[in-house]
């Protein structure tokens, strides 16, 4: 038995990576096929180092574009790759634009396709990641679920209860292995801050910082928070380079307590999550492995495709503009830590489930 795995940005790696294993373990011959789609050290190379990640059987190169180019060359790429290589199934994680090329060539040349994360909404059309999901999971024999709503969803678009299966989350057998390692890491103090005192920051949707509009009302709004906690943001090359085009770098930059570095590797990330105050995102990823740490998490944004961290977890909304931003982080700077409650099947052993209903579907 043959599966290719296909990842092309960070937040697939960490969910490869799980299921790589999971699968070799059991005998499978499991490739990672790597399209390119992030590409520099700090956004690719540092993963692979970090998660024991087998060099890519392939790596496409297809790097930055627009979003019809980049999937476009996905999609050239990974045809190809499936034609040569003949796999019983393709692996297909998460919702950006590989993910949505490898969904597509593998359904057109009629290769068994499951999709990990499957049936994730926030029901929002003007996210470029909401077209990929729904489009994934409408062409995916088999579509491995991360929470009960993801079923319910799959469920009311016509998807067959035979193809859906709640399993867990990948991203959580990840965070769970690395967790003592990024613990005994203790990279706050690399930065000079105190441990539970600080806020940790993310920002790349584009509806955040695409604008220089949407810009501008952030930067009010971190201005606030940096007057409360100090706040550390490792920014995305994305968002810097949008922010140098609009010239709103350099206004970041003159924030006294706003710190921006560089990408950080997964477990340096981990370990700032792990001791941060409060965690300020835009990441449905981080969403998840906050709820799991027990970290508050305020997600700039006005909705969310992954429920259970707001029903279950530690996460709130609290806009796209950040207009709930400081009174919630009040009431978090006021209240004791949240105690941890981890969703259901959230185990660590989600890639072992999946790589069993393969197994199973292949006898």
């Amino acid at each position: 038995m043959k599966i290719l795995v296909i990842a092309g940005t960070r937040p697939n790696f960490m969910k490869a990576a799980p299921l790589i294993t999971a699968a070799k373990a059991s005998g499978i011959e499991a490739l990672l096929i790597h399209t390119g789609q992030h590409y520099d050290d700090a956004m690719s190379k540092v993963f692979f180092d970090e998660l024991g990640l087998p060099r890519p059987h392939r790596n496409l190169d297809v790097g930055s574009g627009s979003h019809g180019e980049v999937t476009a060359r996905c999609l050239e790429g990974l045809e190809k790759v499936f034609v040569d290589e003949r796999p019983d199934w393709v692996l297909v994680v998460g919702d950006v634009n590989s993910t949505l090329a490898g969904a597509l060539a593998a359904a057109k040349l009629r290769i068994p396709l499951a999709h990990i994360e499957a049936g994730l909404r926030s029901f929002d059309r003007d996210m470029p990641e909401e077209i990929n999901r729904v489009v994934t999971d409408a062409v995916s024999d088999l579509l491995f679920v991360t929470e009960p709503t993801g079923v319910k969803n799959l469920l009311a678009e016509g998807r067959s209860e035979k193809a859906i299966h709640l399993v867990g989350n990948v991203m959580i057998d990840t965070l769970d292995r690395f967790l003592p390692f990024a613990k005994k890491k203790a990279a706050a103090s690399t930065f000079g801050l105190k441990e539970h005192s600080y806020a940790l920051l993310t920002l790349h949707r584009p509806s955040n910082v695409d604008q220089p509009r949407n810009l501008q009302i952030l930067y009010c709004q971190l201005a606030a928070v940096q007057e409360r906690f100090p706040v550390l943001f490792p920014i995305h090359p994305r968002t810097r380079a949008k922010m140098e085009a609009t010239g709103m770098l350099k206004y970041f930059e003159s924030l006294p307590q706003l710190r921006l570095t560089d990408p950080l590797g997964y477990i340096d990330f981990l370990s700032l999550m792990v001791t941060a105050r409060v965690v300020l995102t835009d990441s449905g990823g981080i969403q998840e492995e906050t709820t799991v740490l027990g970290v508050p998490c305020l997600t700039l944004r006005d909705n969310t495709e992954r429920p259970i961290t707001i029903e279950q977890g530690t996460n709130q909304l609290v806009g796209a503009s950040g207009e709930k931003l400081i009174a919630v982080l009040d009431l978090v700077h006021k209240e004791s830590r949240p105690a941890i409650k981890r969703p259901h099947l959230w185990d660590g052993k989600a890639s072992e489930r999946i790589v069993r209903i393969l197994v199973a579907r292949s006898e």
